[in-house]
Formats: C-alpha cells, structure tokens, sequence
C-alpha cells in the first residue's frame, strides 16, 4: 500500500487490523526522504512508535525562522547530544552565518562535525569543547563569538541519576544556566531559549525541579535586552536512552520490558518537533515565556509497548512491573496547577507566563550553589524546597514485582 496521505489515525487503525491477521508490518520512508537519498533496503524498518500514537507529527518550524537564522550567529550547548544535534541538522537549512557547537563531550562533537561537514579534519573554530559549569571559559567564548541567538540543550537529564546525585543536578542545570542567561545578557545576544522537560510542572523529581528553576531563572530576565524563552519537552522519541530506543533494543533482544506501573501515562514528541519547538520559541519569545507543544493526549506505556509488539510481530512479550522510582509521577502534566496556558500565534503551540519571581531568588541561588558544591545532598535538597514552594519529592515506592533494566525516563 502506498498512500502518502493517509491521516495518521487510520494508518494506526490498519496497523493493528494487520497485525490481528498476523501479518508483519513494515514501512518506507516518505517520498522527500527517498528524493533526498537512495532508497535502502535498511530503510524497511519496524513501524516506528511514532506511528501509533494516534496523531499527526506537528511542523512547528514557519518560515520566519529564516529570517531570524539567516547571517546571525548561533550557539548551539549540548551539541553533541540527540536534541542539540538535531537543532543543528535543522539551523543548517537556514544558513546561519555561523553555528557554534558546544559540549564537553569531544567524540560526541567530533562525530556531529563529521556528519556535518564531511570531514573530520576539525580546522575551524565552530566546533567548542567546553562544559556549561565552567563560567570562565564560557566568558571567553562569548566575548569571542558574541552569538546573536543561543539555544541551551546541554543538562543532565536522566531523573533517577539526579534522584542519586543532586548537587550534580543543581551545578549543570541550574548553575550552568544561570552562567549562560547572565552572559547573554552581558554580550548582547537577541534571543535565548533554553530547553525544559515536562516534569517542571508542578515537580516531584530534582530533574523537575532543577529544570523549573532554570526555567525561573530565564523568567526573572524579562524586560531586559535578550529576549528569553523556556521549552518543555515531553518525552522525546529517538533521544538517546528514551522509550523509542530501549523498547527496540529490548524487544530485539527478547527481553522483558520493564515499566514502573501498570497505569503510568506520558506525553510523547518525535524528536524532529522537539527541535522544531526550540526554532518557534525563539521567533515567539516576548515575556521570557515557556513554550509547550501540543502533543495531544497522553499515552498509556503499557498500551503503546503491546501495540508496538504487535506489530513488528512479537505478540508474546514479556512485561516486567518495578513500581515507581523516587521522583517519578504516575501521570505527566505540562502545565501546573498554577499555571495559565495562552494561545499564541503557532495553532498547536502554547505558552504560560511568569505570574512572579521570587524576590530574594539571588540569595537563595547563592546559597543553593554553595551546598551544591560542598556536595551535600540532603542541604541541596532542601533549599530546592525553599526556592520552589511546588516542589514535592515523592519517596521511594515499593516494588510491585521483580527488578529489570530501568525504564527511561528523561526529557
């Protein structure tokens, strides 16, 4: 069957009347893949997991991101990630007068540099080995690059990590954004977006609350010279580490797959609308708001893994319940409580703005960056608390039944 057109709903409907009739289902790229490149027979791969969520994927990206990529000079943190490097394929298109790479992981850089550019000779100076931590170095790359648009990717992301490690936390995702927002500002960068999770909305996990402190960190910089912005992602599908990349890896392998809870639920995005996201947020940013996709209803884990199973023909899976770790929600949410959506001029993007930032955020930050570079867990911990009045860590749940490999739950 060959129907480009086919809404996505239907395409989901005939991949499980196929997979009852016990047929193995495969699929082509689209016809602008198969323009671009030659088709391989690598390209007839097991339905994608995107393919059964039951929505269209959204094209965020309009054309006015042209307009502001065109002959500027951007920065890129955590390029060598899955997120940054896709923003980087994507500002590519625009012809950016230059496009600084950065992240302090050198093999991921240098693989990116390659894809790229072709070459691994590494004989220019867009390519940056630095860690967003380190305030110095990230001052001397500012006064000499001066981008005019940032896009912060770099964090650690990993929830139950951070659970274990805090003050790891606080120094990368708070701290390092701290440093990049005041140098922006410093350097006179236009625009500046920096990339947030879901789990900031109302927060029970250190990631969730170190990213919604970030996120207050970019709101308490409104009204000035840069225009800021924060985008929430939810979980991005063909990240390093996601759902997308372990449930293959493991149902390949025929392993168990391992979920925390029967009834857990996700908000799901493919990665090309994750970058897609970050260039519309930079042309939409006016009050340091933060942006979420429209990503229609929530997933249910247990549903999406039988579906998927089903379909590349392995009905019999084996599914292995853990309980909730520490940190982790039953059910995700974009916005909290407290938070009032807006529409913006993107039809299936919108926005909340800062109702108030904490007076005395200076101090509290100082004190929150001392603790966390003493490395003292439980002090961390608890300024985390005082800084974000939402915050509510969860203890750890019991173990429902048996232990497996961990259930990926990043951003």
């Amino acid at each position: 069957m060959s129907i480009p057109s086919l809404p996505i709903e239907r395409i989901a409907e005939l991949i499980e009347r196929a997979s009852s009739a016990n047929l193995l289902v495969r699929h082509l790229p689209t016809i602008l893949a198969a323009v671009e490149r030659s088709v391989r027979v690598s390209d007839l791969s097991g339905v994608r997991v995107e393919k059964l969520l039951g929505r269209e994927e959204v094209h965020v990206v309009s054309e006015r991101v042209r307009g502001l990529i065109q002959g500027r000079r951007v920065l890129v943190t955590g390029a060598g990630g899955s997120i940054g490097s896709e923003l980087c394929r994507q500002l590519r298109r625009f012809h950016p007068a230059s496009l600084y790479l950065l992240d302090h992981d050198e093999s991921n850089l240098h693989a990116l540099h390659l894809e790229l550019a072709g070459s691994g000779v590494l004989d220019d100076d867009d390519i940056i080995v630095a860690d967003v931590r380190d305030r110095a170095r990230l001052e001397q790359i500012f006064a000499e690059t001066r981008p005019d648009l940032v896009l912060h990717a770099a964090a650690h992301k990993h929830l139950p990590l951070l659970e274990r490690h805090p003050c790891e936390g606080v120094k990368t995702n708070v701290q390092g954004t701290q440093h990049l927002v005041d140098l922006a500002i410093k350097y006179g960068t236009a625009r500046f977006v920096l990339i947030s999770t879901d789990k900031a909305a109302d927060p029970t996990s250190v990631l969730g609350a170190t990213k919604r402190l970030a996120e207050v960190i970019v709101q308490a910089a409104a009204g000035g010279p840069t225009a800021m912005a924060s985008v929430r992602f939810g979980n991005v599908l063909g990240s390093r580490g996601s759902l997308l990349s372990v449930l293959a890896g493991q149902i390949t392998n025929g392993h168990a797959f391992t979920v925390t809870h029967p009834d857990v639920t996700r908000y799901f995005m493919t990665i090309e609308e994750a970058a897609g996201l970050v260039l519309e947020a930079a042309i939409l940013a006016e009050y340091a708001e933060t942006f979420v996709l429209d990503m229609g209803e929530p997933v249910g884990i247990v549903d999406l893994i039988h579906k998927y199973a089903a379909a590349v023909h392995m009905p019999d899976i084996r599914i292995t319940f853990t309980g909730l770790r520490p940190g982790e929600k039953l059910v995700e949410k974009v916005f909290s409580d407290g938070e009032t959506r807006v529409r913006t001029a993107h039809p299936k993007v919108w926005a909340t703005r800062a109702t108030m930032v904490p007076a005395d955020l200076g101090p509290g930050l100082h004190r929150l960056y001392a603790a966390a570079s003493d490395n003292d867990d439980e002090r961390v911990v608890e300024l985390l608390r005082e800084l974000l009045p939402d915050y509510q860590p969860t203890r750890r749940a019991r173990v429902i039944a048996g232990v497996g490999a961990p259930y990926p739950d990043g951003m």
